[in-house]
């Protein structure tokens, strides 16, 4: 065999389904799982995608805020995609369109060509900026660039700006949302510092969570208090507004002076250690009043410390509403324990939403056999491990740091459980497996309205219980012999 240039090919050797049987049967053994989890310079399916992405969910959050993407058109597709399948919803954004002229050359003629289109074309209140890949291996220089726009006119002189420097190559999404947002409420908050003024107000920051129906129910819950709260970063409406036959390019987002009088508020509560970490930290420096870092409020332990740390902020009794669903909430998890109770489990995440899920198994008396984060620290597998030695079912649980899907599906194989929680990613190992994948995180792409099902507070706790065990009984009336299919379960 040769082509037109007369070099020999060498002919492509088919793989006998002899082979294929041998090796199939072979990436489900003890073996190759060793084999598996030597490897280093390879990582296959990660769970997490890049930081740009996490940028952009927190522009979106905004009121009248336009993203834009400091990088190459491609780029600015998929982090748009991605939120696009998700939510259901349109995630619009704008990008300067680098090209291999912007690679040699820099990229700052492209920048301000783009941000005086944008603010023609689209006439956003506030333009978030950020970077991908290319302007970042060029090193190119965002505070000049943009100091240089607005000399020239490009950019007008009373339009915020505020920009991050988001490698695609380093970090994660969690770490894109977190610079993004630090350097929104920066820019906002320049100068509004008023000494001795007291808003009254909360300000609450859910880090990176992409559950609409989280949002909801944490501010139904300050509604409940009576408590006066500005949730910075609110997507709620933005990627769950109606459909009235109306196109709105910005739905929702919070409100920008409430964003820039937060500096002034009564107390700051994050949910999101993990992903508001880099923001949190200016904060306690820049803001007035309290700051409070909380776990994201999953199960009944970590949503009454939430509650309980309301009441003490704003000095207000627990309203009765919310006791009650406290006890609901205990009552549909003693109705279903009967059904987790002794499950094994892999769950894998983001840092604050798998500390949530080990948590509520843990209440349950399941047991998070595999807990796995493909970009972990020393910090987070310590906490891990805190939380599983403190209970029982936890004892038997081994926790995974730096690990991906890959390093999962070898453990799925070797060493069963019942059931998996992730995102969408999960589910050609699950199904490798044989079990079930309940479907909690970002992103899902296979399923519809999960993320308006909120999984925090009492009532989230009820959602995913319920999901779960409901989850279980099918299987078992599913698969059961016929003398077994029963009425009562």
């Amino acid at each position: 065999m040769a082509n037109n240039l007369g070099l020999t090919v060498k002919p492509v050797t088919p793989t006998t389904p002899e082979e294929e049987a041998r090796v199939a049967a072979w990436i489900d053994t003890p073996e190759y799982r060793e084999k598996n989890f030597a490897r280093q310079a390879l990582v296959v399916n990660p769970v997490h995608a890049c930081q740009p992405l996490g940028a952009e969910l927190a522009a979106h959050g905004f009121e009248g805020t336009l993203p834009f993407v400091h990088g190459s058109q491609g780029c600015a597709s998929y982090y748009r995609s991605t939120l696009n399948r998700h939510f259901r919803e349109p995630a619009p954004a704008v990008s300067d369109s680098m090209t291999e002229d912007g690679a040699v050359f820099g990229g700052q003629n492209n920048l301000h060509e783009g941000l005086e289109n944008a603010v023609a074309l689209y006439e956003p209140r506030m333009l978030a900026i950020f970077t991908s890949c290319m302007p970042e291996v060029i090193g190119d220089d965002l505070t000049a660039f943009i100091k240089n726009a607005r000399q020239k006119g490009a950019l007008p002189k009373d339009l915020p700006a505020p920009y991050a420097n988001t490698p695609s190559f380093s970090g994660t999404h969690v770490t894109g949302y977190d610079a993004m947002l630090a350097a929104i409420l920066q820019t906002l908050t320049e100068g509004r510092k008023v000494e001795g003024r007291c808003t009254g107000r909360l300000n609450f920051l859910t880090g990176f969570d992409a559950n609409t129906g989280n949002y909801r129910e944490y501010k139904r819950i300050f509604a409940a208090f009576g408590i006066p709260a500005t949730v910075l970063a609110d997507i709620s409406d933005t990627f769950d507004s109606p459909n009235d036959g109306t196109y709105r390019l910005y739905p929702g987002g919070t409100p920008l002076a409430d964003a820039a009088d937060s500096i002034n508020g009564k107390a700051t509560l994050t949910v999101g250690p993990y992903s508001t970490a880099k923001t949190f930290g200016w904060i306690k420096e820049a803001y007035a009043g309290e700051h409070v870092s909380l776990p994201m409020p999953m199960g009944i332990a970590r949503t009454d410390a939430l509650v309980l740390e309301l009441s003490r902020l704003f000095d207000r009794p627990v309203p009765e509403s919310i006791r009650a669903e406290r006890g609901r909430a205990v009552d549909a998890m003693t109705d279903a324990q009967q059904y987790l109770h002794g499950k094994r489990f892999a769950v894998y995440g983001d840092p604050d939403q798998l500390l949530g899920y080990v948590a509520f198994l843990l209440e349950m008396g399941a047991t998070p056999r595999h807990v796995l984060c493909s970009r972990g620290s020393k910090k987070l597998e310590k906490e891990l491990r805190a939380l599983l030695d403190a209970s029982p079912y936890g004892r038997d649980g081994q926790v995974w740091m730096n690990r991906d899907l890959w390093h999962l599906r070898s453990l799925l194989v070797t060493d069963p459980v019942d059931a998996v929680i992730g995102d969408t990613h999960g589910k050609f190992a699950a199904r490798d497996a044989r079990v079930p994948l309940f479907r909690f995180g970002f992103p899902v792409f296979d399923r519809v309205n999960k993320h308006r099902s909120p999984i925090v507070g009492y009532q989230g706790a009820v959602n995913m219980l319920t999901e779960i065990c409901n989850k279980f009984l099918d299987l078992r009336d599913e698969t059961c012999e016929e003398r077994f299919f029963e009425m009562m379960r």
